[in-house]
């Protein structure tokens, strides 16, 4: 299991334990963390997942597909730490991962 910190943008933590093989997404989703809406349930076709990945992480959660770059298209507020949160598959080497929600996800 990794730890992952999901973090509300009025600065609430919650962290919780994922399972490799599930998205970060995913693991909001089956806990029920406010922030991550994730309309179209992962299949990247939407931008309700949206996510900033703490600077320490962005090497370890990958780089953008030119799918999810189309979809944060659609996003409010995206940065240079942007991510979709269904894009980033869980593994063991992202125990301690953080990722900050937007203060809206259209």
């Amino acid at each position: 299991m990794a730890k992952i910190t999901y973090v509300e943008h009025n600065g609430t933590e919650h962290t919780i334990d994922v399972k490799p093989g599930l998205s970060v997404m995913e693991g909001a989703v089956k806990n029920n963390i406010p922030g991550i809406d994730a309309d179209c349930g992962g299949a990247c076709a939407c931008a309700t997942c949206h996510v900033y990945v703490n600077e320490a992480w962005l090497e370890k959660t990958g780089t953008r597909s030119a799918m999810e770059e189309s979809m944060l298209d659609f996003a409010e507020g995206v940065q240079d730490n942007s991510r979709l949160s269904c894009q980033i598959k869980v593994t063991d080497a992202l125990d301690g991962l953080v990722v900050t929600m937007p203060e809206s996800q259209h």
